[in-house]
């Protein structure tokens, strides 16, 4: 899709993480506590990016996985914006911006979180 059909597509935060690489506030995105069994996709193409077992709570309000669902399915790329280092996450389909993965989850088996922005992603429930 072409940024001015996902403009149409997307709420305005949702364009405004996905497409110009935003942030939204952490602790008020609608899948920080999300606990059902399935998975969660990009918001703009779907492409399937977590599953929900691999997803824990990080304390930093935002929904934080350890694993994806498939390799290849996001693209990680260095991000030194803000004077900072650290590694962006996108989706590999649509290369919307989703958020940052650290290795700082000694906790998890991956030692990896995946710190995603929820407006980024959409759920599909596994019945």
């Amino acid at each position: 899709m072409s940024n001015s059909e996902l403009k149409k597509k997307l709420s305005p935060e949702q364009y405004k993480v996905l497409r110009e690489k935003g942030t939204e506030k952490p602790f008020t995105g609608k899948y920080l506590k999300e606990k059902r069994n399935g998975m969660f996709v990009c918001a703009a193409c779907g492409n399937p990016l977590f599953p929900s077992e691999t997803k824990f709570e990080s304390g930093t309000g935002w929904p934080s996985f350890y694993d994806v669902a498939k390799k290849g399915n996001v693209i990680l790329k260095p991000d030194n914006s803000f004077f900072t280092k650290r590694t962006e996450v996108l989706c590999a389909k649509c290369e919307s911006h989703l958020g940052h993965v650290f290795n700082d989850a000694v906790q998890t088996p991956t030692g990896k979180r995946y710190c995603i922005n929820s407006c980024a992603l959409n759920f599909k429930e596994k019945k």
